[in-house]
């Protein structure tokens, strides 16, 4: 695991150069600080676990702050699907919401086929899908509780519950998203913060790569906030990447 029973979650946050921020919400809200007490450039505590699931080939825990995903993963195995031989393999990815897990019981249902859809585009192109041919290679991710910036933490433990079951990728994948309020990019936003967006950015990407594998925009953005907001999630995830490896290498030190 990335954090050793008992220690704090490890934190990170992009080192680009910060500039002098102005309050999210102007007039009567002048003294508005971010919900948990974060800076805007300062991403939640993020604390990984492998091996949360005992019969799946291979699995992962992740927690930033109060959003809780489990995903576990099966295969490579045969596809129940009659098709035609193929040189490389297939990849099917379901994410799903306990009732629990929103503040409203069974809202998270509303997202599941769209964040199933964007977890899948996010993991292909770093899956060495030719290393399992005919087979099929099965991602479910269950969030247990939203928190706000769900995707990118589905994202980021399928990817190390992939590396845990032994799938051959290029790259582990990360995930971090910012949004736009007013003036002001903040990063690995809550539920509050989203409820209160302009707009939002997500990037993907393989870190040791740096090769971005998805990008989301909603609302409007102009360029020089794009690419702003593209160097601040970029930097995040390559230091989310090193929190994953430690996790790995720390899951392989218990095990030998």
């Amino acid at each position: 695991m990335a954090t050793k029973p008992g220690g704090n979650p490890a934190t990170y946050a992009p080192t680009l150069p910060r500039k002098n921020l102005t309050p999210i919400f102007k007039d009567k809200d002048l003294d508005w600080v971010r919900p948990d007490g974060r800076g805007f450039h300062q991403c939640r505590p993020a604390f990984f676990r492998t091996g949360a699931a005992n019969a799946a080939s291979g699995s992962a825990y992740a927690e930033f702050g109060n959003t809780k995903v489990i995903v576990s993963v099966f295969g490579p195995r045969e596809s129940k699907k009659a098709m035609m031989y193929s040189d490389t393999g297939r990849l099917n990815c379901n994410v799903s919401y306990t009732t629990f897990a929103t503040p409203v019981r069974g809202q998270g249902s509303d997202h599941k086929e769209f964040s199933s859809s964007v977890l899948h585009k996010a993991l292909h192109g770093a899956i060495i899908l030719d290393s399992f041919p005919k087979t099929t290679v099965d991602v479910f991710a269950l969030v247990l509780e939203s928190g706000g910036g769900d995707l990118p933490v589905i994202i980021s433990c399928a990817s190390l519950a992939l590396a845990d079951a032994g799938i051959m990728m290029y790259d582990l994948v990360t995930a971090v998203s910012l949004t736009c309020i007013g003036k002001n990019l903040i990063i690995d936003p809550v539920l509050e913060e989203e409820s209160h967006q302009d707009g939002s950015l997500m990037i993907t990407c393989m870190p040791s790569r740096y090769e971005v594998t998805q990008l989301t925009i909603t609302g409007e953005w102009s360029t020089p906030k794009i690419n702003e907001g593209m160097q601040l999630c970029l930097d995040a995830c390559g230091k989310l990447g090193e929190i994953m490896r430690a996790c790995l290498k720390d899951s392989a030190s218990a095990s030998s």
